[in-house]
């Protein structure tokens, strides 16, 4: 997400400094440029990309795009470097703001959410898979003229990016599809396979209905976005709703040329940790907190912790277990 937004940034003329542990990558930018690829456009621009030793302080305006659980590393190194009147956009999945205002302040803090795919094909290389969601606000949704000019940023990524004043509807409708797309790393199938199969479907409507459920508890109303409709999953919509809501994102994914999520990725290609502890065992610990049962959201943790550790493999059947 970094890589794709910052490399349109630059190419409208904006000052990017481009942050990377990747030492291979920040190489091949600094080197040869940084290169986007895939159906969205095909271009490369010169890059500036560093590691956080070598920044110095005074930055304005910080796009986290890390991991949601290299968060708090990521703010161990950007609060210093804060400028006073510096800032953090959290491009990133899940809840992360609630973490970035607890360090920085919330008044440092802006909520983002996207729902583009891209990956890191080879060091300076980029895929963008598609165009999605673009949306930015104020934690408290207020109108400002900070928001307004990072919106205006944003449209310089993506024309179509909107400015909203309930962010945490976003946020909140992310994270419900966001479960849905752990849901199907748990196979080895794209991501409109998974959501197309019927035989799984339950589960997949379960997982969106819990977490639709403790933003409900939480006075939070999600917003639709590319195909996810949110009034699907609440608890007075009936099963076609759901399976009409699914089959727009099936449709939605089959356009995609990034066809597997990042989480799949992470299992099956780098064979690293997920940010499931980070992103998804949240709307277990909220709902708790108010009383709001989310058994399969907690199911869907313990299995996607089994596929990291090597108990399961990446499998129907894995993805079985989940309503099983």
């Amino acid at each position: 997400m970094g890589g794709s937004i910052g490399a349109w940034l630059i190419r409208a003329g904006h000052d990017v400094v481009l942050v990377d542990t990747d030492a291979a990558h920040a190489a091949a930018i600094c080197e040869n440029g940084l290169r986007i690829t895939g159906p969205v456009d095909e271009f490369t621009v010169e890059a500036y990309c560093t590691d956080s030793l070598r920044l110095d302080p005074g930055f304005r305006t910080v796009l986290l795009c890390v991991k949601a659980h290299h968060t708090a590393v990521a703010l161990n190194v950007i609060g210093p470097l804060l400028h006073e009147d510096g800032f953090v956009v959290s491009v990133q999945n899940g809840l992360n703001e609630r973490g970035i205002a607890g360090v920085v302040g919330p008044e440092r803090t802006i909520g983002c959410f996207v729902n583009f795919g891209a990956d890191v094909l080879e060091p300076g290389v980029i895929m963008r898979g598609n165009r999605g969601a673009v949306v930015v606000g104020e934690l408290d949704g207020v109108r400002t003229d900070r928001i307004s000019a990072v919106h205006a940023l944003f449209r310089d990524f993506d024309p179509d990016a909107v400015l909203t004043e309930n962010i945490w509807g976003y946020l909140w409708g992310k994270l419900a599809y966001g479960s849905m797309l752990f849901a199907t790393a748990l196979a080895d199938a794209s991501i409109a396979d998974v959501l197309e199969s019927a035989a799984h479907r339950p589960g997949i409507i379960g997982l969106a209905r819990e977490a639709m459920a403790v933003a409900a508890a939480r006075g939070v109303k999600p917003e639709p976005f590319d195909g996810f409709d949110p009034g699907a999953f609440a608890p007075e919509a009936s099963e076609a709703d759901a399976d009409a809501s699914l089959d727009r994102l099936v449709s939605f994914n089959r356009g995609s040329a990034k066809s597997h999520s990042g989480v799949w990725r992470d299992l099956a290609v780098r064979k690293r940790k997920t940010e499931v502890d980070a992103q998804i065992a949240p709307i277990a610990e909220l709902g708790a907190e108010l009383c709001v049962d989310t058994p399969l959201t907690r199911r869907l943790v313990e299995l996607i912790h089994d596929v990291e550790e090597g108990r399961r493999s990446q499998s129907w059947e894995t993805l079985g277990a989940l309503a099983g």
